[in-house]
């Protein structure tokens, strides 16, 4: 009986294994593919050769130019953004134990946003100032936020609502920042506060790429303690998880990588919020989220840019497309945790 048991447990365990595994390949396998749509898609659609030529350094008169300069960029833009948001946000979500608790909501990407607009309107800085300036504002953001909701004692439930002040904060900051600014600087800000890929240009990526394929190894190694993380400070002290060392350098690493990535594209609506909730519904139990988090991202950034682009008569930012998607998800996660009475 009791071998009975434990293979019927291991059984379980190597199917939801299995179905982590087949999840996680086909949303990089949708990843891949919207990729080559990007490039293959837009106003002239060129055959594949002869973007896999262009790709391969061949000059082909109108393909080169449409592919180096304007489809491979924005193309990268959306992945390692996409990337860097979901992880992040399923980061966040997983250790504070609440779906709310995602940097669009807490009031992170509006830190950085804002010292984006400031470097843009006021300072008129160059692109790497002013990600230098996104990094810095969404850590000292989140150390403001940290501080204030610490009272007596940490409370997730005060943090996120101390969040919340601070965004609404921080969009007066960025209101007040358009106003004053000067017009033909205006068009350069609003791309940060709509989340957009348009006009992204391959110098700015680097540092927005360099920071994912450093930071995102540091959160999916970690992210093993995340579900131990959401047992609770004593519950995973217990167990061995060094949780403030863990919340730190997990803390650290999504602040640079969302920081960044809104540098590069501005603060893409809900894709961080949306992630974590769709990936853990996907795998299921039992399986680390975290990369397929990251996954849903590209997929959600890459998918809400062609849609905006071709299903329109009008072209559309991504943040848009994001925000129609994200926001009556939103309402429905307050009506459900306000009937659970986690409000």
């Amino acid at each position: 009986m009791k071998t009975t048991t434990v293979e019927f447990i291991m059984a379980g365990r190597r199917q939801r294994r299995r179905r982590g595994i087949l999840v996680t390949g086909l949303l990089a396998l949708i990843s891949c593919l919207l990729c080559c749509a990007m490039l293959l898609l837009g106003s002239t659609i060129y055959p594949v050769k002869d973007v896999v030529r262009a790709l391969a350094g061949e000059q082909i008169k109108g393909v080169s130019f449409a592919v180096h300069t304007l489809r491979l960029p924005r193309m990268l833009a959306g992945v390692f953004a996409g990337f860097a948001f979901g992880l992040a946000g399923n980061t966040f979500q997983t250790m504070l134990r609440n779906p709310l608790a995602n940097p669009n909501v807490i009031g992170i990407t509006s830190g950085s946003s804002a010292a984006a607009v400031f470097c843009i309107l006021i300072l008129h800085t160059s692109d790497a100032v002013v990600s230098a300036a996104s990094v810095i504002a969404g850590l000292a953001t989140v150390i403001i936020i940290y501080l204030l909701s610490r009272g007596t004692s940490f409370s997730v439930g005060r943090l996120i609502l101390v969040g919340i002040g601070v965004q609404a904060m921080l969009s007066a900051v960025i209101s007040y920042l358009l106003l004053v600014g000067a017009q033909q600087d205006i068009p350069a800000a609003l791309r940060w506060l709509s989340g957009s890929l348009n006009g992204v240009q391959m110098h700015e990526l680097p540092s927005l790429v360099i920071t994912v394929l450093v930071l995102a190894p540091i959160v999916i190694v970690l992210g093993k303690h995340l579900s131990i993380l959401e047992l609770g400070e004593q519950s995973a002290a217990s167990l061995g998880v060094h949780t403030d060392k863990t919340r730190i350098a997990l803390i650290f690493s999504s602040v640079c990588m969302i920081a960044l990535a809104t540098a590069a594209t501005g603060p893409i609506a809900f894709v961080a919020f949306l992630s974590g909730p769709i990936a853990k519904r996907l795998v299921g139990a039992g399986f680390s989220s975290v990369i397929p988090a990251g996954l849903v991202g590209v997929n959600l950034v890459l998918a809400a840019d062609l849609f905006g682009q071709f299903a329109f008569e009008t072209r559309f930012p991504v943040g848009i497309i994001t925000g129609i998607l994200g926001a009556p998800y939103l309402i429905f996660l307050l009506i459900r945790m306000n009937r659970k009475g986690d409000l």
